[in-house]
C-alpha cells in the first residue's frame, strides 16, 4: 500500500509541473468586424492579458488560412483570423517603436515561455525584434524574427524563458515585436522588405496569430513537502 501510495504521489508531482497554456490569443470571431475585444485591443481566448498597439501601427483582422495559414487549427465556428498590423514607420524611421505588445501577469507560476505566429506581406519590415519586460517599463532582447519571403505565415516563433528567474511569479511581464531595421546591414539604417524583389512600404502587413504564453504552476507549500518526502524515501530505498 505504501509503494502505490508513494507512485500516485510522483505521478501527481509531474502533471503539477507540467507546462500548459497561460493565455492565448487566436483572434477568431463571427466575422472580421466582432472579434471580442477589437481591433485596438484584441480579448485573449484563454486567460487573461492584454494586447496593445504600439507606436501608431493601426489594424484589422483577416485570414487566419491564407497562404497556407497559421498554427491554428480552427477554421470556421469561428472563423479563423489573425490581427493585421499596418502603417508602419516611414523608411530609415522610427527603429524599433512600431508594433504590438502583449502584457501577461505570471503570478503563481513559473518557467514563462512564449510563441506566435506571423505572416509577412511582400512590403512589410523583414526583421523584427522580439523583447521582454520584467518591471513593465524597460525591455530586454529575446531575439530576433527573420521573415524573408512575402505572403508567408512565419509559425511557432518561440521563446524560452524558463532560465529567467525575474519572469516567474511577475504582475509586469510582458514582451513586444517591433519592426527593426536591418541587422545585417546595421551602417545603412534601412528596413528591408520580406520579399527581395519588392520595396519596404508603410502599408506593408504583419499578421500575429496564436499569441501563446506557456506556464508551469508554482507548487504550493504542501506540494514541496510531499515532494521532499518523496525525495527522502527514495534516498532511504538507496541506501538499503
Amino acid at each position: 500500500m505504501k509503494k502505490i501510495a508513494l507512485i500516485g504521489v510522483m505521478s501527481f508531482a509531474a502533471v503539477a509541473a507540467h507546462a500548459a497554456i497561460l493565455t492565448q490569443w487566436d483572434f477568431n470571431g463571427a466575422s472580421a468586424t466582432t472579434v471580442p475585444g477589437g481591433t485596438a485591443s484584441p480579448t485573449a481566448s484563454i486567460g487573461a492579458g492584454t494586447a496593445t498597439l504600439l507606436g501608431g501601427v493601426t489594424s484589422t483582422f483577416a485570414s487566419g488560412i491564407s497562404n497556407g495559414g497559421s498554427s491554428d487549427p480552427v477554421t470556421t465556428s469561428p472563423n479563423n483570423y489573425g490581427w493585421n498590423i499596418t502603417t508602419y514607420a516611414a523608411q530609415s524611421t522610427d527603429n524599433g517603436n512600431r508594433g504590438v505588445r502583449f502584457d501577461v501577469s505570471t503570478i503563481g507560476f513559473q518557467g514563462i515561455s512564449f510563441r506566435f505566429d506571423v505572416r509577412k506581406s511582400n512590403t512589410s519590415s523583414r526583421y523584427q525584434e522580439v523583447l521582454y519586460t520584467l518591471d513593465g517599463t524597460n525591455f530586454i532582447s529575446a531575439g530576433i524574427v527573420d521573415g524573408n519571403a512575402g505572403d508567408t505565415w512565419f509559425n511557432g516563433n518561440s521563446f524560452d524563458l524558463s532560465t529567467v528567474a525575474g519572469a516567474n511569479n511577475n504582475a509586469n511581464f510582458g514582451f513586444k515585436v517591433v519592426a527593426i531595421f536591418d541587422p545585417t546591414n546595421p551602417t545603412a539604417g534601412v528596413y528591408a522588405s520580406s520579399n527581395p524583389s519588392s520595396n519596404y512600404a508603410t502599408t506593408g502587413t504583419t499578421r500575429f496569430d496564436m499569441v501563446t504564453v506557456n506556464a508551469e504552476a508554482v507548487p504550493e507549500p504542501a506540494t514541496m513537502v510531499v515532494l521532499g518526502l518523496v525525495a527522502a524515501a527514495a534516498a532511504r530505498r538507496k541506501r538499503k
